[in-house]
């Protein structure tokens, strides 16, 4: 396990797509909204020194100043020179957990809890229930132990802006409610805030300047909100130790999206961020305790090592920061899961990743989205050869990469992101998306059992199953089982996958054994489906092609290094091996086809091929880094955490090899690199830097690890 401990995580609401980023030195983190990145704001935490008054220590989460101040009077900047200082990094301590993240110095303890829950289908949960899942909010509880000292010290808990164009958007708040006095806090608009919990008994002053040292050390509190800064600042008596509380608020009112109206769903019950911060405020004690573990205690799972913890809990604290529950004008939920830096909206390939820590946690979200591509961002076409473009041949249905970006629905039947005319990153990925949505509605209907789901459904599922052959061949005499022919919408282009910005390797779909292996896997899923729902006919045509491409990939093994290719074509072999031709054997577990994965069962040479191509790949200068980290392709430095975290547990728990524990030690190096723990958790990591996919959620395919050893 790396021993920083300065490295952003994201603590956010669920469905809320809003982070207050944490961990970074210097204004690096912050209260963001619907952004793909950290905030940069100066975060200001801090205690009084107990032998020098007026001198505040405080953690290196700031640096850039807050605004405009020395415009208009530089001489008074001076000043304040001392009245800040960082503690020293060796006095800091960090414990790092799914749903707290604590920090130490001196006398001074700040946690920060957000949740981790099972998600209440909207549609026939409880409001309560509802209310307290989705509440916007993230909670930070701060102790200072003054308990040896006799005189009172100051504790300051808040934040500045480094864009001066924002200078002067802070405010305080101040609102009579209910039984209490006032709620207090400070604010930026009506979407954010951070509250005082403690009652008007127990006072901590809201304040708003131009730079934290006026503020903390201000006698009486400003009656002005003119500045870029804004903290809460509370007095601690001598002898005694204290907790302050707070919240930390988001909200959007009205219409989040454009290209098709969704609200958030927390509108149902809060009308802006001062609701919010009531309800906030009112439950925070009964909240906090029950934030403090995840449901079912998901997460806490002995056999995992240090290593593998530490990156399932930061996977899981930045796909909560991408999560956006919005409501459509129907009433009807609409469940989004944002794609890290880039926004994009529900990209299929990510939700195919996503499915197993969804399908542990809430399968109606899976549901949502199965359906959500059906109706709006499904779309018919045509496919061609490689080698003729021109001629083309029946296709079929499939599904668009994403619905949108940046809270803009796309336009039905189109994604944000795929173009003709290419052959390489922004292609299309017609038949990847189409295995992605039959692995998923496949994986969702063993788990959840949801007969009415296939009712519904079973006449797209034939469809997808022919559209699937199709893309391997129309006629029945030249199918191979493994995807040949590329979509029409390419207009002349190539398809690509999701390891779109790779070479070759793992870029290319056709004839691509990471592809066939998601073929297989997709016939497999769609003949117990299609078995059990009595289509006789259709089972046995898709049957027929999961053995066909089970055949064609055996016998692709090249003779002279007995590796499989990755692209299979006898007359151009390509010189690349790649580790994700194992990736698809997980989905045989979670689509009710273990039988497929028997030693002795119908593809036990397939399996036996795969073992043999792992273990004579795994090794340095093929597929492994020196530092002993995983390299998807031989021929690509760009190794996607994601995907490593899910070949692992087939790896491990299907092909039943042990993998060397410098692995995730090197995983967790390259997250906690000085150039990477900006951006929290990463997916694309080349030659150990992070270089896309930043701020990512597809990490919680390491959810996976938690069903080893027995615990499928």
């Amino acid at each position: 396990m790396s021993n920083t401990i300065f490295f952003n995580a994201q603590h956010s609401p669920i469905g809320a797509f809003a982070s207050f980023t944490l961990g970074e030195r210097g204004a690096k983190g912050g209260f963001g909204h619907e952004i793909g990145k950290p905030a940069d704001q100066n975060v200001y935490i801090g205690l009084e020194s107990a032998t020098e008054e007026g001198t505040f220590d405080m953690l290196p989460f700031y640096g850039a100043p807050d605004g405009v101040l020395a415009n208009y009077t530089p001489e008074e900047i001076s000043k304040h020179s001392k009245v800040t200082r960082n503690f020293p990094d060796e006095a800091i301590e960090r414990e790092y957990h799914a749903c707290i993240d604590t920090w130490r110095a001196g006398d001074l303890s700040f946690r920060i809890t957000s949740p981790v829950k099972k998600i209440p289908d909207p549609e026939t949960a409880s409001e309560s229930s509802l209310k307290d899942t989705l509440l916007p909010v993230v909670f930070v509880d701060m102790t200072v132990d003054n308990s040896e000292s006799d005189k009172p010290r100051r504790v300051v808990f808040g934040y500045g802006s480094t864009d001066s164009q924002k200078d002067f958007a802070l405010h305080y708040m101040k609102h009579n409610h209910k039984n209490m006095d006032q709620l207090n806090g400070i604010g930026c608009g009506r979407n954010f805030a951070i509250v005082s919990c403690n009652g008007p008994n127990d006072p901590v002053h809201a304040r708003v300047g131009f730079e934290i040292e006026t503020l903390v050390t201000l006698p009486e509190d400003p009656t002005t909100s003119l500045g870029g800064c804004a903290a809460m600042v509370a007095t601690i008596p001598p002898n005694e130790e204290k907790h302050i509380r707070f919240a930390i608020c988001f909200h959007r009112e009205g219409m989040a999206t454009s290209g098709m109206d969704a609200r958030y769903l927390y509108n149902r019950w809060w009308k802006d961020v001062r609701e919010v911060a009531h309800y906030a405020v009112e439950h925070h004690d009964r909240l906090v305790m029950e934030w403090q573990m995840p449901d079912n205690n998901l997460l806490i799972v002995p056999q995992l090592s240090e290593d593998q913890k530490f990156q399932l809990v930061h996977a899981v604290h930045s796909y909560y920061g991408s999560t956006q529950l919005l409501e459509l004008d129907n009433g009807k939920p609409f469940w989004i899961v944002n794609e890290g830096e880039y926004r994009m909206i529900n990209t299929l390939d990510l939700v195919v990743d996503h499915a197993f820590f969804e399908l542990t946690m809430n399968p109606w979200t899976v549901k949502n989205n199965l359906d959500a591509y059906a109706d709006t961002h499904s779309y018919y076409d045509e496919v061609s050869s490689p080698a003729d473009p021109t001629k083309l041949l029946p296709g079929g249905v499939t599904f668009t990469h994403d619905m949108g970006v940046a809270n803009h629905i796309s336009p039905p039947q189109y994604s944000a992101y795929e173009r003709p005319f290419l052959t390489d990153c922004f292609s299309y990925m017609s038949c990847e998306e189409l295995t992605n949505w039959i692995l998923t509605a496949c994986m969702y209907i063993h788990i959840s059992k949801d007969a009415d789901f296939v009712s519904r459904r079973l006449g797209l599922i034939k469809e997808c199953l022919q559209s699937l052959v199709n893309r391997d061949h129309p006629d029945p005499a030249q199918r191979t089982g493994v995807m040949k022919l590329n979509s029409s919408r390419t207009k002349g282009g190539a398809e690509i996958t999701t390891y779109d910005s790779l070479d070759t390797s793992l870029g290319q779909a056709t004839e691509n054994i990471y592809i066939a292996g998601k073929c297989w896997a997709s016939y497999l899923a769609l003949e117990k489906v299609l078995r059990d729902a009595n289509a006789t006919a259709e089972a046995d045509l898709a049957a027929t092609q999961a053995d066909l491409c089970a055949r064609t990939m055996v016998s692709a093994v090249d003779k002279e290094s007995s590796l499989i290719p990755a692209i299979i074509n006898t007359s151009t072999p390509h010189a690349a091996r790649i580790i994700p031709a194992i990736e698809a054997l997980v989905y045989p577990l979670f689509t009710g086809r273990k039988d497929a994965l028997a030693k002795d069962g119908k593809f036990a040479e397939y399996l036996q091929v795969l073992t043999d191509h792992y273990q004579a790949i795994l090794k340095p200068g093929i597929c492994l880094f020196e530092d002993g980290g995983w390299k998807l392709s031989s021929t690509s430095d760009n190794s996607w955490l994601s995907k490593i975290y899910l070949c692992q547990f087939v790896a491990r728990n299907i092909l039943h090899q042990d993998i060397d524990p410098k692995a995730d030690a090197a995983h967790v190096a390259w997250l906690t690199a000085p150039k990477n723990t900006y951006w929290a958790w990463s997916d694309q990591i080349i030659a150990g830097v992070a270089l896309g996919s930043k701020y990512y959620p597809r990490g919680v395919t390491s959810i996976l690890w938690c069903t080893e050893d027995g615990n499928l």
